[in-house]
């Protein structure tokens, strides 16, 4: 197997350039992305594709359990958590980490985690993180990362500049992808290839044509309804 390529998100600045130098240190391991928050981190994972990443648990905002439901799982990396509690072990297992380690970090132990996750991938298996429901989306307002309840939602849509949620107050980036928001993201639904809507958010249905449909939210907007989703929408909606 060649070199490891690894993600490091902790939002302790100390902590997480101890564990990028003891990786640096370590034998075919390369540190691609060093980042102090999972908004940043699930980029670094969209972008960089690691093979492992080391997330530290207790983070504010979004904590470490619920980042990893937010990664699209067709980029998921085998997981590391890294905590300073040791009754977080477990719950990070239950999350089907392949291993975790308690700060402050020992060379021995990192060691041992590494050989973990180059057996996990010499198995030829596939991380599997289900994670929880997202009830709250993290987007970017500028400089700062802004926090919307999924309630507030009317819908997503995806176009070339990225994914953008829809509140009746404004659109806000964010760096999740359509497919982990339909997944887990509550009330939302396809409509079209392009836009996620929430469900009680919907104020109606017209149909143009027997092909074409639009959704008005409760706010106004105006959400295309392409003909392939229309029926499970309608299902989903009891109409």
């Amino acid at each position: 197997m060649g070199v490891l390529r690894a993600v490091v998100v902790d939002d302790e600045v100390h902590a997480r350039e101890e564990l990028g130098a003891l990786l640096s240190e370590a034998q075919e391991v390369t540190v691609v992305a060093a980042c102090a928050n999972a908004v940043a981190g699930i980029r670094a994972v969209r972008e960089e594709r690691p093979d492992v990443l080391f997330l530290d648990i207790n983070m504010p905002g979004v904590d470490g359990l619920q980042m990893v439901s937010m990664i699209d799982p067709d980029v998921m990396p085998c997981v590391v958590f890294v905590t300073a509690y040791d009754d977080h072990a477990l719950q990070a297992f239950d999350k089907n980490a392949v291993d975790y380690l308690v700060k402050p970090v020992e060379p021995g132990r990192l060691g041992q985690a590494l050989e973990r996750v180059r057996r996990f991938m010499g198995e030829g298996r596939r991380p599997a993180m289900p994670g929880p429901s997202i009830d709250r989306i993290p987007c970017l307002a500028g400089q700062n990362i802004k926090l919307i309840d999924a309630a507030d939602v009317e819908c997503v849509r995806s176009s070339e500049t990225g994914v953008h949620v829809v509140t009746a107050k404004g659109e806000y980036f964010t760096e999740l992808t359509l497919t982990v928001l339909e997944a887990k993201g509550r009330n939302l639904a396809r409509c079209h290839k392009q836009y996620l809507v929430n469900l009680a958010a919907i104020d109606e249905i017209n149909r143009q044509d027997p092909s074409a449909a639009f959704i008005k939210t409760r706010s106004g907007r105006t959400v295309p309804v392409s003909r392939r989703f229309l029926a499970p929408l309608k299902e989903r909606l009891g109409i």
